[in-house]
């Protein structure tokens, strides 16, 4: 069966001398694996098209047990990222929590969406790849089934209070009024960043990287974002402990406090 899509490449393998197998985020079909026969050769029309971070049209064969790339037309390649490997590595974080978190072999427009406007920022340098990593987080999982409830606090329902504090494994907001004793692992977070964190979950795609904030607000923000996807899926991901070694400034670490003891587990780099 033949299946026509558009892609993202967000891994690959070499198969061979010649040959090249990946995995694609595509349009139509959702997360594919697909062997690109004489993709390594240089004079291969499949050579850049099929290539890690390139967007491409493809044209795929759909066998009994695998999919067969008949055709690739490279439509973005983002080369911006290729020059940093600060913004290379992040791509690649991304690359590996899509590969993670979108469905396989079923529609996942928005998450390609998604990918392919982060990539787009990230590779022109237009928005910060703090800015960018927590809306791709925060947007991901929300996408994924993990949205967590940040629209109040879950004790009395107040939208926003001096004191509001995220717990990351159950995904809630509380008020310092109502914040359960035990609780388990929690980030304060000033009035800035909570509507930040709210903007990545609840706006509209249109605005979704539209907003700032001073670098201190962006590293809470990360905190959060972070502790999040870590705490909700329960892994690592190494290239996200790669993207941490190649940053140029210091990449807050997910280290959360303890609410009745105020111990901190973990670093901060805050």
């Amino acid at each position: 069966m033949q299946v026509k899509t558009d892609g993202l490449v967000i891994r690959e393998w070499n198969v061979g001398e010649s040959d090249r197998l990946v995995s694609v985020l595509t349009r139509d079909e959702g997360v594919i694996r697909a062997f690109a026969r004489q993709a390594k050769r240089l004079r291969s029309a499949k050579a850049s098209s099929t290539q890690l971070l390139c967007y491409s049209h493809l044209s795929l064969y759909k066998g009994r047990d695998a999919y067969i790339i008949d055709e690739a037309q490279p439509v973005e390649l983002f080369f911006g990222l290729r020059k940093d490997i600060e913004r290379l590595s992040l791509a690649q974080y991304f690359c590996e929590l899509a590969g993670t978190l979108a469905p396989e072999e079923m529609e996942a427009g928005d998450f390609l969406r998604l990918m392919l406007n982060a990539l787009h920022f990230l590779s022109k340098g237009t928005r910060s790849p703090l800015l960018l990593k927590s809306v791709v987080e925060m947007r991901m999982m929300s996408l994924a089934g993990y949205m967590p409830d940040l629209v109040c606090c879950a004790g009395c329902s107040c939208y926003e209070a001096d004191e509001m504090f995220f717990l990351p494994k159950g995904g809630k907001l509380y008020c310092g009024e109502c914040l359960p004793s035990g609780s388990g692992p929690w980030l304060r977070l000033d009035r800035g960043v909570l509507t930040a964190l709210r903007h990545t979950i609840y706006a509209d795609f249109e605005k979704l990287f539209s907003f700032q904030l001073p670098e201190p607000g962006l590293k809470q923000l990360g905190k959060a974002s972070e502790s999040y996807v870590l705490s909700q899926l329960e892994r690592n991901f190494t290239t996200l402990d790669f993207y941490r070694s190649c940053a140029r400034y210091e990449v807050p670490k997910t280290g959360t406090e303890d609410v009745e003891t105020g111990e901190q587990h973990g670093e901060s780099q805050d």
